[in-house]
């Protein structure tokens, strides 16, 4: 990576770019992690983390490049990390439970915060703005948790997601209608189907991941069926192309 900075040999890419140039790039890399692991492709995920290691090594030295920190100082640092937030692990500390463990895992994080001079003014603080905003709204949720705030069960939750569903059905039929409007109520609506998968203890990225997944194998063997018949989807009413879709999901 040094080499490739090079200003005088180095690629002028890798030259140009910066922190936040970078970032997508590493987001997108962590996510193909996710998709060779969710594939169980071993020989992919040795590539991906490859990748994602590249990503990690990328800042490390533009980092060093302005004399903050180098990739030993990043290793050094997890370390360290690691090392104070399992005291159950690498000193005498024991915990009764989860519970308890996960509590003290949180107080050491706050306690790293404020050593910095991040004083918590709130439960929410901490909840980086740089996330996916699904995984985001699902730690904020969790957070409010902590401190009681939450639905009592799973029963308020549905009527809140039919609640939602009734305001965005009333934006799209208001004249004229107003995208901020429904940009406001869809935000709502997915922020309790969130609410749901956190109730549920179901991995909201995995599930809308299959969801996708899901989709792209049956429009794939609809399109496939279309060709073999001569029937291209582009050509069928979409009646038939949902009797399509319904062919296929029978064949599975």
């Amino acid at each position: 990576m040094a080499r490739l900075r090079d200003p005088e040999r180095g690629c002028a890419w890798d030259v140009a770019q910066t922190f936040t140039s970078v970032a997508p790039y590493t987001i997108e890399e962590a996510y193909e992690v996710a998709d060779a692991i969710a594939r169980g492709d071993l020989d992919d995920l040795r590539d991906e983390l490859g990748d994602l290691l590249l990503q990690v090594v990328f800042h490390a030295r533009m980092a060093e490049e302005q004399g903050a920190f180098d990739l030993d100082d990043v290793a050094t640092a997890i370390t360290g990390k690691l090392e104070r937030r399992h005291p159950h692990v690498f000193a005498d500390v024991t915990h009764a439970d989860d519970a308890e463990r996960s509590a003290a895992w949180e107080s050491y994080k706050r306690a790293e915060r404020a050593a910095r001079g991040q004083m918590d003014a709130s439960v929410l603080d901490g909840v980086a703005t740089g996330l996916p905003e699904w995984l985001r709204a699902i730690k904020l949720q969790t957070r409010a948790a902590k401190v009681g705030f939450d639905w009592p069960g799973i029963d308020p939750v549905f009527a809140k997601l039919h609640e939602e569903i009734d305001e965005v059905r009333s934006e799209f039929a208001r004249e004229p209608r107003s995208r901020e409007r429904l940009e406001d109520e869809i935000g709502d609506l997915l922020f309790v189907c969130l609410n749901i998968a956190r109730h549920a203890q179901v991995d909201a990225g995995a599930a809308l991941r299959g969801a996708n997944a899901k989709f792209e194998r049956r429009f794939r063997r609809m399109e496939a069926l279309g060709i073999a018949r001569a029937t291209p989807l582009e050509i069928l009413p979409l009646e038939a192309q949902d009797a399509l879709w319904d062919e296929v999901k029978r064949e599975e």
